[in-house]
């Protein structure tokens, strides 16, 4: 299953098993490291560049400027996301 960010800019190829993995009720820290960690998940992630990135995780307005300059950690929140929204459509 594909997911685009909001502005078509940003695609990653996530199964809809490996959305649910990281997007349940109570915190899904671990499951997402462990998700990015993939090798076809972690190939998709390299290959965001950073700009993209932090404008995409931004819009959400749940980090600050400081906390967006971890770039790892705004994947691993972009990836969260996205598995987010991929287990809301199938409702």
């Amino acid at each position: 299953m594909y997911w685009t960010s909001s502005d078509g800019l940003i695609e990653l190829n996530i199964t809809k098993s490996q959305a649910r993995m990281c997007s349940h009720s109570g915190p899904c820290d671990d499951d997402v490291e462990r998700l990015s960690k993939l090798p076809a998940i972690a190939r998709q992630l390299r290959k965001i560049k950073v700009d993209l990135l932090v404008r995409e995780v931004e819009e959400y307005g749940a980090w600050d400027g400081e906390e967006l300059k971890d770039h790892e950690q705004n994947l691993r929140r972009l990836l969260w996301l996205a598995c987010g929204n991929i287990t809301e459509s199938e409702r």
